[in-house]
């Protein structure tokens, strides 16, 4: 921390108090009976205020802004607006000594030496309470809730609202040590609200609102005349006796001194939200000063060191965010990291801590050695068993129990030193001057390796993972890159501030410097991103920096280096630089460019991280006929050409190669006929066909089926075009194709009958069959269709066709119930056995029907069949013996119908005699078995009118019956 001063007046009488507008454009101070308002961004006095009558001692703005009170030895209270105008004015009965506003009510609390008031513009009168002894000093809480009163005998009495006391803390020293200045922590992360007390017993204390002290007491040693915090509550300010301004860490730590001075210090106020201290003095000075606070910090690889709060350590692991704080509880003044080293440099020692393992995300740290030194340095450096101070010209190297090693003496002062590496005990450090040299010092060494030396002083520098390449930023703002090895300078950038190479990547670095982060590859123009901070590592894809007062690791694409690497072919290091990390899209662009490369191992690494199997088998498809002699790359490239669409291109590729054949498939394959007739063979009519035929696949398989069937038969492929038309039912289409195909080609012809028939368009089935001769399949389609006089007429002209034509007619007469026609069909195609048993089943139909008389008919023919058949000698006996069977049976049933009928109905045509004579023959024939549905109960019953019967025939009835 160092304190600029920005502006200083001199005021004419002693400056007791001041206080901020809260924007922080005001200062108004209190000096001798008048209040002086500066603009604080020059110092410029903007008016005197007057309206007291004797020595100011307080003044205090209310947080919003719009007014401010002053308190003064005339016992008064003035109420002031912030346009600088008086507009209440209000007495106590001593001398005023402090005024604070309510920060949340804005309330006005007043103190003079033997009372407080209360005033609010709500109220038309103060609210006054006596105190017990002279108040010296007051602070409002935060929630405006409480009021802390600091009195001369020692006592802080803390106060509601309502000026009731609720709390009563006394110091030790009691009269002994006025407290003289408090203020409550405005930080709002605070879990309690907490006091802070400084009194003249020399002490600085602190205590909760519950009035429990925090720690112990710290000795000042000097009476304390103000006391003041930051903003945010991580600083105090104190000023006093000793002519000077402290800072302090908010838990009492001393820090540094922000100005000394040539009198007490009155008041010293920190200007809101900022870093600026104003200080007021005995003898009237007023002095405006910025602190600045430097970065104490270091970083190793992934590990990232700073200091907190000005006591604190935090390491902070930058890739999983992990982080670790140590409490020095004083000032830290330099850190550095190596390894699993941390050194911390406080006031008086040195503090070496050790990871606990080994472990790469390990934090635990714990002390390895203290060296109890005070030392004086403009740089710390850690190793692994050595501290590396740096003194202006000199380098000493010391030893973790203290004990000074080695020291190297430089031209010129040491701008810039860091750890590269070794071993243990011996490594090295990279150095450089101001005078332009750099140089490599070995722990273990007394010499000093000069690597080169420029024209302009060192500002940063570093070294490439291999040691090959040393990057340096001068005083120039220029980076500029070197060989080690040949001193070459191989390139320079401007606007440089710090530069970093990849940990990762030889040819990789990025500076940052103008708002701009840079990446530079090779020695390709530089990549840039807006970025602000200084870059201070750069490890794979995470490039860290340090802006403000914190560090970030961000991650950087590495498209950009990568395309300037495929952009000259360069696919092994553009692979290393994907590495690092880029997109999918950029994985899958590199192995694009490495395949039409031909680089195929590049490619294949490339394809396995974007999984990309289609790819991978045509990079081992294409390995594997290099094994076996393959050595076209023209004819390799096509492949990957036609793999990634670009067809033309392929085609090219192909046709140079000698293989166009391949073009033909391939722009066949993809149904691009017009490009495939280009590769056509010369009048080739295998390939012609070929092409069609794809052609008309193509077309059936996007749905335009009348394309198809024209390229099919163009081709010659009838068989496809007669499936696609018959399919579709195209039966113009199906003639047209059969008329003109040759007889000869019966296998279309057989398959556009087929679709005749299944279209139901015999006509044109029968003239194909006819087309190509085909007789049987004719007769079966006259069957099929009940044609039976053209079926007649052809089995006339072809008697071989005989049974294929009356069987089914016979079998159709049948299931028309047409049976005798069927058995006489059936008789006419020869089909005997057939036709007797179609003549025996309707007997026996008509015999179980009743209907004798068709049962008399129906054996009459089959007597008459089987005549038919005893003309031959082998079966004339068998059949003669049928024959006189079935003629008896006729003559029964002829007879039974008329007694059957007589018996059923009301009226018979029969004549009483004749039915007396049917029954007599009845009864003679029936002297064995009685046939089927035939009664001889209902062949003897007396006919009716038999009493008409002449006698005789009347008694011979009777005597029949009852034989």
């Amino acid at each position: 921390m160092r304190a600029v001063l920005t502006w200083r007046d001199k005021a004419e009488q002693c400056v007791y108090d001041l206080a901020f507008k809260p924007d922080g454009t005001q200062l108004i101070l209190a000096a001798g009976n008048r209040l002086l308002v500066y603009d604080t961004s020059d110092g410029t006095l903007l008016q005197p205020l007057k309206g007291h009558k004797d020595t100011v001692y307080c003044v205090a703005y209310a947080k919003d802004g719009k007014r401010f009170a002053s308190g003064s030895a005339d016992k008064s209270v003035i109420i002031w607006t912030s346009k600088l105008e008086g507009i209440l004015k209000y007495t106590h009965n001593d001398s005023i000594q402090c005024v604070s506003y309510n920060p949340v009510t804005h309330q006005l609390a007043s103190c003079s030496s033997s009372d407080f008031g209360l005033w609010s513009p709500e109220q038309k009168s103060v609210s006054k309470h006596k105190s017990s002894s002279k108040i010296t000093c007051c602070s409002w809480t935060n929630d405006g809730q409480y009021l802390a009163l600091g009195m001369f005998n020692g006592v802080i009495s803390i106060r509601n609202k309502n000026g009731e006391e609720k709390v009563k803390i006394e110091r030790p020293g009691g009269s002994l040590s006025p407290v003289w200045s408090i203020c409550w922590n405005p930080s709002r992360e605070e879990h309690n609200d907490i006091l802070a007390v400084a009194d003249w017993g020399q002490k600085l204390s602190f205590y909760q609102l519950s009035g429990k002290q925090i720690g112990k007491d710290r000795s000042l040693n000097f009476d304390p005349c103000c006391i003041s915090y930051f903003t945010k509550g991580e600083y105090i300010l104190l000023g006093g006796s000793d002519k000077q301004v402290s800072l302090f860490t908010k838990d009492g730590v001393r820090l540094g001194t922000v100005g000394e001075q040539n009198s007490w210090v009155w008041t010293c106020k920190v200007k809101p939200d900022s870093n600026y201290v104003v200080v007021g003095c005995q003898d009237g000075t007023i002095s405006f000063y910025q602190l600045i606070f430097s970065t104490v910090h270091g970083l190793y690889k992934d590990r990232y060191a700073y200091r907190d709060s000005m006591t604190d350590v935090i390491v902070q692991h930058l890739i999983t965010e992990q982080k670790v704080r140590i409490k020095c509880k004083e000032l830290v003044k330099k850190i550095a990291i190596y390894k699993n080293r941390l050194a911390i440099q406080l006031p008086e020692k040195i503090l070496i801590y050790e990871l606990y393992s080994d472990d790469s995300l390990d934090m635990r740290y714990r002390v390895k050695e203290k060296i109890v030194r005070k030392f004086e340095c403009n740089l710390l450096v850690v190793c692994a068993d050595h501290i590396i101070l740096c003194q202006e010209k000199r380098l000493q190297c010391l030893s973790f129990s203290g004990v000074k090693e080695r020291e190297w003496q430089m031209e010129s002062l040491i701008r810039y030193i860091k750890v590269i590496g070794g071993p243990p005990g011996r490594e090295g450090l990279l150095v450089g001057l101001k005078n332009g040299q750099i140089l490599k010092i070995f722990v273990d060494s007394l010499f000093a390796i000069v690597l080169l030396k420029q024209a302009t002083a060192v500002r940063c520098l570093d070294m490439s993972a291999s040691r090959n390449k040393l990057a340096v930023v001068d005083e120039n703002d220029t980076c500029l890159v070197y060989d080690i090895h040949t001193k070459e300078l191989l390139f320079q950038e401007p606007n440089a501030n710090s530069v970093a190479w990849n940990t990762q990547c030889e040819d990789m670095l990025c500076f940052s410097g103008g708002g701009y982060l840079n990446i530079k590859a090779s020695t390709f123009p530089v990549h840039q991103q807006k970025l602000q901070g200084f870059v201070v590592g750069y490890n794979g894809s995470r490039i860290f920096c340090l802006h403000a007062f914190s560090m970030s690791a961000v991650e950087v694409p590495q498209s950009a280096p990568m395309y300037q690497y495929l952009d000259r072919k360069m696919f092994r290091e553009a692979y290393q630089i994907a590495c690092l990390g880029v997109t999918d899209t950029d994985w899958r662009e590199l192995a694009m460019e490495a395949l039409e490369g031909l680089e195929f191992e590049t490619a294949k690494k490339a394809f396995t991280r974007v999984q990309d199997l289609r790819y991978l088998e045509l990079i081992n498809s294409i390995e594997e006929r290099k094994k076996r002699g393959e050595t076209n790359n023209d004819l390799f490239l096509a492949d990957v050409f036609s793999y990634q669409g670009k067809f033309h291109e392929a085609a090219k590729l192909y046709k140079r190669s000698g293989h166009e054949n391949l073009a033909l498939d391939m722009y066949t394959d993809l149904r691009m006929f017009e490009y495939a007739k280009d590769f056509l063979g010369s009048g080739d009519p295998k390939e012609t066909k070929m092409l069609i035929t794809k052609q008309a696949d193509w077309a059936r398989n996007t749905n335009e089926p009348k394309a198809a069937v024209e390229m099919y038969i163009s081709a010659g492929e009838h068989g496809k075009a007669i499936a696609i038309s018959g399919d579709h039912g195209w039966v113009d289409t199906l003639i047209d194709i059969a008329r003109k195909l040759d007889k000869a080609e019966r296998e279309p012809l057989l398959m556009c009958a087929h679709y005749f028939k299944k279209l139901d368009n015999p006509g044109y089935a029968a003239e194909t069959y006819l087309k190509i001769g085909d007789l049987k399949s004719l007769v079966q389609l006259h069957v099929e269709t009940q044609r039976w006089d053209e079926a007649f007429a052809l089995g006339e002209k072809h008697p071989e066709f005989k049974d294929d034509i009356y069987v089914p007619y016979a079998q159709w007469l049948a299931e028309s119930d047409r049976f005798e026609e069927a058995q006489k069909a059936f008789h006419k195609a020869g089909r005997q056995g057939e036709a007797v048993r179609v003549l025996e089943q309707l007997t026996h139909n008509a015999v179980v029907e009743s209907r004798f008389n068709d049962a008399a008919y129906y054996y009459w023919m089959l007597s008459m069949q089987c005549l038919d058949i005893a003309q031959d000698p082998a079966q004339k006996d068998v059949m003669l013996g049928k024959f006189h069977h079935f003629q008896h049976l006729a003559e029964l049933y002829h007879g039974y119908h008329a007694i059957q009928r007589y018996t059923e109905e009301p009226f018979s045509f029969h004549l009483p005699e004749t039915l007396f004579n049917i029954s007599r023959f009845l009864l003679h024939s029936l002297t064995k078995d009685t046939p089927l549905g035939i009664s001889k109960v209902g062949s003897c019953r007396r006919p009716r009118g038999s009493r008409d019967l002449h006698p005789a025939f009347a008694a011979s009835f009777v005597q029949v019956s009852r034989v």
